[in-house]
């Protein structure tokens, strides 16, 4: 089962033709939310959501490579989500491991380098190793920087800094007066990756979830009713066009 939502290459120049590709968010970042519900709506097994919702994420990361953008992080397995049914998690990192198989096959010819955030520790041996060698495979493309956010917490991301941080002092690596906000950041999984300029969520959710909740202090945030499996094009051409129409003032005037 298979639901199409292909939009025609006429179409999509005319959505590009709607956004000023000069002013292009660096860093868009998605919380993916949607799936369950998706399926539920359809009587459908959860599993079919999140297979859709893969669909989604291939959609999204060719279309923003298309567009120009340099990353595109989204939230694909949270820390907090190791408490839903272990039937869920297993279809969800089946679907990661088809995801991975698939990455060089349905994206390598479109200079697209792949990267994980998050803690791999708990991840499975075979997971953790296809990860790495994605990663390697893809790691001098320098178009869209694609970010999979797996076992990710915010909250996590910032203990394990605060921990790093604390045991550089206690070696002598730095100082307490050398910590600042650029400091902190250096020890996040984004370290070498810029804050996202644009959040967007799915499903109708008004919360950022744990999500980057360090790097997005001063993220513009785009809420659409649209269930994940649903999001296209259409949706993220939306997203960009209500980004490029809002001032961003950093709390200046």
């Amino acid at each position: 089962m298979h639901f199409f939502r292909n939009i025609s290459r006429n179409d999509i120049n005319k959505l590009k033709s709607k956004i000023d590709l000069d002013k292009l968010p660096i860093h868009i970042a998605i919380i993916m939310d949607g799936n369950g519900r998706w399926a539920k709506k359809r009587n459908l097994p959860r599993n079919i959501g999140h297979r859709e919702g893969a669909e989604a994420i291939k959609r999204t990361v060719l279309f923003a490579n298309e567009l120009g953008i340099k990353h595109l992080t989204v939230y694909a397995f949270s820390t907090e989500n190791w408490s839903r049914p272990k039937e869920e998690i297993d279809n969800l990192m089946k679907l990661l491991n088809e995801f991975l198989d698939r990455f060089n096959k349905e994206f390598g010819d479109k200079n697209i380098r792949i990267r994980h955030i998050g803690e791999p520790s708990v991840l499975s041996h075979e997971i953790q190793e296809k990860i790495k060698q994605v990663e390697k495979h893809t790691k001098d493309n320098n178009g869209l920087c694609f970010n999979v956010a797996l076992n990710y917490g915010g909250k996590f991301e910032i203990t394990q800094a605060i921990k790093k941080i604390a045991n550089d002092i206690k070696e002598n690596r730095i100082q307490v007066d050398d910590i600042d906000e650029k400091l902190i950041s250096k020890y996040t999984f984004t370290k070498d990756i810029p804050d996202p300029d644009l959040i967007i969520r799915t499903s109708g959710e008004y919360r950022l979830s744990n999500f980057l909740i360090w790097q997005s202090a001063y993220s513009e945030l785009w809420f659409d009713d649209v269930l994940w499996p649903d999001f296209n094009e259409i949706h993220l051409v939306n997203a960009i066009t209500d980004f490029q129409n809002r001032e961003r003032r950093y709390g200046g005037r």
